[in-house]
C-alpha cells in the first residue's frame, strides 16, 4: 500500500511539471536572452516629429543580435532606439534579441501626438558662424565692432529668418544650423534643400554634413556624416585638405594689378595649405571693408573636402567667367528651383564612407568646398539664405 501512495505522488509530480507552459521557464536558464525595459509612468509618448528614445537592458546579450522592427519595416539593428514619426496614433514596436539558444522579444507601445503648434519649414536656430576670409565677409552678415562669435552667429541667424544672404567666404567657411523639428529621412525622397543664389552657369558649391542629437542636450555635438554628393568618390576631391588664413595688416602698401583694373590688392590675405601650396586672396575695388572676419584670431585654419573648381573664362579676356554645377548633393550649386538641387538624408555617409542610415537630423552644416578665384568676380564662396525641409508643408 505504501508503494501504491509513493508511486501516485510521484506520477503526480511528473504531471504537473509536463503541464508547466515556456511562459513558467527562465529564458536565463534556457541561455535565452534577457530583456529588460522600464516603461516611463504614461507609457512611451512623444510629438510627432520628436524623438522617442528606449534604452533596453540585456543583461546577459554576449553576442546577441538586436533587431527593432515596425510592422515590416527595419528600424534599428541596435540595442538602443531613437525613433520618429510623422504619423500619430499608436504605434506598435517589436524588439527582439537573438543568440545561439535563440530569440526574446519584447512589443513596445509608442503613443504619438500632435505637436501643440506648426512646425516652420526651415532654420529656427543658428549655432555657429564662421566664415573664412571673402569679400562679402564683415558685411553678410554685418560685423559691430565689438562683436564676437555668439553675436556673429545671432546676426546669422536674423538674417536667415529675413531671407537674407550669408556669406561662407573662400574654402572652409561655415554655418551650423538646427530646426524646430526632425528632418525625416524617406529612402527615395527629397529630404530639404539649402536655399542659395547659385543660377545659370554660376556654381558656389558647398558641403552639406547632418547630424542627429542622440544624446537629447539639443546641440549639436554628436556625430556627423557628410551628404555624398556627386564628387564624393571623384580622383579630382581632395580629402582631408586643410587651409590656413592669415589676418591682413589693412594698412600695408597695396599691390594692383597691372592688367586688371578690377583687383586694388593682389597680395591681401595669405593663405597656405597642407598640399604644399600658398598664395593670396585678392582685394578687389567693389568692396573695400576687411574680407578677414574681424572678430577671429591672427590665423584660421579649416579642414574638410576640397572639390575641384569648374571655372571657365568664357569670354577669353577675363571679363565673363562661368563655374559649372556639379550634378547633385551641394548647397549653392544648381538653382533652387532644380529638381537636383534637393538633398537625401539617405546620401549620407560616415568617417569610413558606409552609409549612415539616420532615421532623420536635427542639425546642418554647410562649408565652403572650392578655393579658386575667378578673376574680377572674387573667390568662390558658398553663399546661402537658409535651408528647408521639403516633408514639412
Amino acid at each position: 500500500m505504501m508503494k501504491k501512495k509513493y508511486l501516485f505522488a510521484a506520477l503526480t509530480m511528473a504531471v504537473i511539471a509536463g503541464s508547466c507552459s515556456k511562459d513558467d521557464v527562465n529564458p536565463a536558464d534556457a541561455g535565452l536572452p534577457v530583456i529588460n525595459l522600464t516603461v516611463p509612468a504614461g507609457g512611451f509618448t512623444a510629438d510627432s516629429l520628436q524623438w522617442v528614445r528606449i534604452n533596453p537592458e540585456v543583461p546577459n546579450a554576449g553576442n546577441a543580435r538586436y533587431l527593432w522592427m515596425n510592422g515590416n519595416d527595419t528600424l534599428a539593428t541596435t540595442k538602443d532606439l531613437q525613433f520618429v514619426s510623422d504619423v500619430t496614433g499608436v504605434v506598435t514596436l517589436r524588439f527582439s534579441v537573438s543568440n545561439s539558444a535563440g530569440e526574446s522579444f519584447k512589443t513596445v507601445e509608442v503613443k504619438i501626438s500632435a505637436p501643440s503648434a506648426s512646425y516652420k519649414t526651415g532654420v529656427t536656430k543658428v549655432f555657429e558662424y564662421f566664415p573664412a576670409p571673402g569679400q562679402f565677409i564683415n558685411t553678410m552678415p554685418a560685423w559691430n565692432d565689438g562683436d564676437n562669435a555668439e553675436k556673429m552667429a545671432a546676426a546669422a541667424q536674423s538674417a536667415l529668418s529675413e531671407d537674407g544672404l550669408v556669406s561662407l567666404g573662400g574654402f572652409g567657411g561655415y554655418i551650423v544650423m538646427g530646426f524646430d523639428h526632425i528632418i525625416l529621412n524617406k529612402p527615395g525622397k527629397n529630404s530639404f534643400r539649402i536655399i542659395g543664389n547659385a543660377f545659370g552657369d554660376w556654381s558656389e558649391p558647398g558641403i552639406i554634413e547632418v547630424s542627429a542629437d542622440v544624446n537629447g542636450n539639443g546641440l549639436p555635438d554628436d556625430e556627423w556624416y557628410e551628404i555624398a554628393g556627386s564628387e564624393y568618390n571623384s580622383p579630382h576631391t581632395i580629402k582631408n585638405y586643410q587651409i590656413t588664413y592669415y589676418k591682413p595688416d589693412e594698412n600695408k602698401e597695396k599691390t594692383p594689378d597691372p592688367n586688371n583694373q578690377f583687383l586694388t590688392d593682389t597680395s591681401y590675405i595669405r593663405w597656405k595649405d597642407n598640399q604644399g601650396n600658398a598664395g593670396f586672396l585678392s582685394r578687389n575695388m567693389f568692396y573695400s571693408q576687411p574680407y578677414y572676419p574681424a572678430w577671429k584670431g591672427d590665423s584660421i585654419t579649416f579642414t574638410g573636402s576640397r572639390l575641384a573648381d569648374q571655372i571657365e573664362d568664357l569670354s577669353g579676356n577675363g571679363t565673363y567667367f562661368v563655374n559649372h554645377a556639379f550634378p547633385y548633393g551641394y548647397a549653392d550649386n544648381q538653382s533652387n528651383d532644380d529638381e537636383k538641387s534637393a538633398i537625401r538624408i539617405e546620401w549620407a555617409v560616415d568617417k569610413a564612407g558606409n552609409p549612415a542610415r539616420l532615421p532623420g537630423i536635427n542639425f546642418i552644416r554647410v562649408y565652403s568646398a572650392v578655393r579658386a578665384e575667378a578673376g574680377w568676380l572674387g573667390e568662390i564662396s558658398t553663399d546661402l539664405t537658409g535651408a528647408v525641409d521639403l516633408n514639412v508643408k
